[in-house]
């Protein structure tokens, strides 16, 4: 299927590593410009020379979003190269510590939600007037199976992506008229690096291999995959690229779950 995005702009946070990359190339395989921003520099200059290999105009920024001025610079600078942004993939978020309700403090809380939700909607915020100049935009937020499914070990995780659906529902009913969809996208145990760290660090504690510590986290945290692996990141990107396309026009306000079964809910 041609998604027909050769004229398109997108801005994709996180873009760097893991499922932002994965959001970034799958766009970038459509043909459209990407800017993508991280907080490492060298991180992100391999990733864009990585883009540019899909012959498309790639701009790296390096951005904290939990600084307001940074996000002034991030879209100043993609407006600046590009005139515009269509579409907007909202990534970057972190984990934080695990832990329930006495494991971590009430500003673990503020630290985790200020990236999962609160940098979400004051980068949206500035991206908007340009998609309603224009009559055309693609918000896509990359949400987590633990909004619809919370786990006790990852309270304020859960709550910050909840939230995050929570927003990204309520944004798309504002924005319709404008011409601007707003989906979200929920990964699970996806392997991305910083997955894959992780488990080979286990692997090592425990001295088993890498692939025995996957299927002990299948068997025992996460029994409702389905399909009894973890996902890919392209099968996360190439929805994005799907979402942001003209293909998806009457679609919004809706969220996909990327999980293999995991969720339980309808």
């Amino acid at each position: 299927m041609d998604l027909a995005l050769d004229d398109k702009v997108a801005l994709v946070t996180g873009g760097s590593k893991g499922i932002g990359y994965g959001c970034a190339e799958a766009l970038a395989v459509e043909g459209a410009a990407v800017s993508i921003c991280a907080r490492h520099q060298d991180e992100l200059e391999a990733a864009a020379d990585e883009l540019r290999t899909h012959d498309v105009d790639v701009l790296p920024v390096v951005a904290d979003l939990t600084n307001d001025n940074d996000i002034d610079r991030l879209v100043d600078d993609t407006i600046e190269r590009f005139g515009t942004v269509d579409i907007l993939v909202n990534n970057a978020g972190t984990v934080g510590e695990p832990g329930g309700l006495d494991d971590n403090s009430t500003q673990d809380w503020r630290d985790l939600f200020e990236l999962n939700l609160f940098a979400v909607v004051t980068l949206t915020r500035k991206i908007v007037p340009h998609m309603r100049e224009q009559g055309w935009g693609r918000i896509i937020n990359i949400s987590s199976e633990n909004g619809e499914q919370p786990y006790p070990d990852m309270m304020a995780y859960s709550a910050s992506k909840g939230a995050l659906n929570n927003f990204g529902k309520a944004l798309s009913k504002e924005v319709a008229d404008d011409g601007i969809l707003v989906n979200t996208v929920s990964p699970a145990f996806i392997e991305t690096p910083l997955v894959n760290d992780m488990m080979a660090e286990i692997a090592e504690e425990q001295g088993v291999s890498v692939e025995a510590v996957i299927q002990q986290f299948l068997d025992e945290q996460r029994p409702h995959i389905e399909v009894g692996r973890p996902g890919d990141i392209d099968e996360v990107g190439r929805l994005v690229a799907f979402l942001a396309s003209e293909h998806s026009s009457f679609v919004t306000g809706s969220n996909y779950r990327v999980d293999g079964g995991s969720v339980a809910a309808l």
